[in-house]
């Protein structure tokens, strides 16, 4: 489930810092910052709350995943049977098992596939849910606590600067302006509910 949380994070983190960068646009004669949300998933130097919410959610749905990578590994055997089977057939050489087995193991390749397609697509629905419900709160807490950063530190803005590099938007930066580390020492140091809540806009 690995890849539906980046996906979901990589979105919403986006959201989030977007709207902490402008929010604190009023002092335009303010530092900027620099944030590698990536590292908020750092299972050594990240963000505490955040991994921990995280993780709740993947063990939910472990047995999902391994459901998923069973039905996968027999998969890519019948796959391999079968591309042998025809590789024998295009060589006009004798089948090493009956036409009617190889039609059944057809069968079941086709119906694995439609399963794993539908198993794939509930499991990650229902992922991105309680996704949601769990890590949602404490993704509007990080971003109520950058607010809060952002004032303390007197940052004018604070950018995500691993999604501006990925979308190809931010080319290069000096590294003095990167508060990774710092924002998540903050973060992780302060008492649980202290954060402030965001300012309306």
């Amino acid at each position: 489930m690995k890849t539906f949380r980046l996906i979901a994070a990589g979105f919403i983190f986006a959201a989030i810092f977007a709207v902490s960068a402008f929010a604190q646009a009023a002092a335009p004669t303010g530092k900027i910052g620099l944030v590698n949300t990536f590292a908020f998933d750092d299972e050594k130097g990240g963000i505490t709350k955040y991994r921990n919410a995280v993780t709740s959610v993947d063990a939910e749905f472990k047995g999902d995943n391994d459901k998923l990578r069973t039905a996968a590994t027999r998969y890519q055997s019948l796959q391999v049977e079968i591309q042998k089977w025809k590789d024998a057939v295009a060589a006009n050489q004798k089948l090493p098992i009956p036409e009617t087995e190889v039609q059944k193991k057809v069968a079941e390749f086709d119906d694995l596939g439609r399963t794993i397609k539908s198993d794939q697509e509930g499991a990650k629905a229902r992922y991105e849910r309680r996704y949601q419900a769990v890590v949602g709160p404490v993704l509007d807490d990080i971003m109520k606590a950058m607010q809060d950063f952002a004032k303390q530190k007197g940052y004018a803005v604070i950018l995500d600067g691993a999604k501006l590099q990925e979308s190809g938007i931010l080319m290069a930066f000096d590294d003095k302006y990167n508060v990774t580390v710092e924002f998540i020492q903050f973060y992780n140091t302060r008492p649980a509910g202290t954060a402030s809540a965001a300012t309306p806009k």
